[in-house]
């Protein structure tokens, strides 16, 4: 197990940082998806936007580069020990699979669904740049089953890998469930099943199933000129048990709305990493004790962590996430059965 060398300053990093992630969004100049559609309450005829609107810039974005306060991270890629998912889960049971960061395998009524897939070694457009990845997937690819559909939260890089895109759409050529105008990102990976959703849409594409789209906290770029020109969602689906996914998300209204509108899920995969520090994180990301608070808000029967351990994209350490929630699991009575933080590769399943 490799220890990250803390020894540069934090300043030189962030400024080495800085300028590698211009040189990504310059690299990723294109595509600029657009939609068409009419003018909403989160789309104003060009962009996208959240009510209230995110208040951090660029600017923020240094602020925060240039006054780092890392937590630790080390990085071993040894593969758990599990053993691989049944090809099939048929008839009313679910059973669900962490493999890593926001990918979960879902498994129900004979499907299997994948959420936003990423088994590439960095959540970058480079093989040597950008964050890299600190833990094995919690399934080798070869071992997970066929895959019947993708359900993409957003475009950013550790939730939209166009490389693992390819590799599932060359072996099993799933149906591609995304935000409005997110198909544009998809370029020459060889499908045309790619459905975009708004806000509160359902789709019934996967027979036993329906799959809505839902609202969320958070902003979609990949390179210079594509700032929240794309859509981002999170998504409920609608089978034997009913399964939020929040993707990434700020904290808001829509955890009430979303039970009003479609019910209290019987599980919610709810973030919890990636928070710190708080005055520039918690528009984007929710901590661990909001994401308890969305599991009671949700109605939620049990949350599940997702989202934490596996890329370093704030300065919360690598466990510092699964602590906190512990710890504030421990303090409620209902905690053990209220939320579920699974280790890598973990699986459980509902009859």
């Amino acid at each position: 197990m490799a220890t990250r060398n803390k020894t540069l300053p934090v300043r030189l990093g962030g400024l080495l940082l800085v300028g590698l992630a211009l040189a990504v969004l310059s690299s990723c100049a294109g595509p600029v998806p657009t939609h068409d559609g009419p003018p909403s309450d989160h789309f104003d005829g060009e962009r996208f936007f959240n009510d209230p609107p995110l208040d951090k810039g660029f600017f923020d974005f240094l602020r925060w580069r240039f006054s780092r306060d890392p937590g630790t991270w080390n990085t071993d890629l040894a593969p758990p020990e599990a053993p691989p998912p049944p090809s099939r889960i048929e008839g009313e049971r679910l059973r669900v699979t962490f493999v890593n960061h926001a990918t979960v395998l879902i498994q129900t009524r004979g499907l299997n669904l994948l959420t936003d897939p990423i088994w590439s070694g960095r959540a970058s457009p480079f093989a040597r740049v950008g964050p890299r990845r600190h833990l094995a997937p919690g399934i080798a690819f070869e071992d997970l089953p066929r895959i019947d559909a993708v359900l993409i939260s957003h475009n950013h890089f550790d939730h939209m890998d166009l490389q693992t895109l390819r590799r599932l759409a060359e072996r099993d050529d799933p149906l591609f469930l995304v935000p409005l105008a997110n198909c544009a990102y998809f370029g020459d990976i060889p499908t045309r099943k790619c459905l975009e959703l708004d806000w509160w849409d359902n789709t019934d594409a996967l027979a036993g199933l329906r799959i809505h789209a839902v609202p969320a906290m958070h902003w979609s770029r990949r390179g210079l000129f594509d700032t929240n020109r794309a859509l981002w969602s999170g998504w409920v689906i609608d089978g034997p048990q009913r399964v939020y996914f929040a993707g990434d998300t700020g904290w808001g209204e829509h955890f009430a709305e979303i039970r009003a509108r479609l019910g209290a899920p019987d599980l919610a995969l709810l973030p919890i990493g990636a928070y710190l520090p708080r005055w520039f994180m918690a528009a984007q990301h929710i901590n661990p004790a909001e994401a308890i608070l969305a599991t009671d808000v949700l109605g939620a029967t049990t949350g599940m962590a997702i989202h934490h351990a596996c890329f370093e994209l704030a300065d919360d350490g690598q466990w510092e996430a699964q602590r906190t929630l512990e710890t504030l699991l421990d303090a409620r009575p209902d905690g053990a059965s209220l939320f579920w933080s699974p280790a890598h590769g973990e699986a459980r399943q509902w009859d």
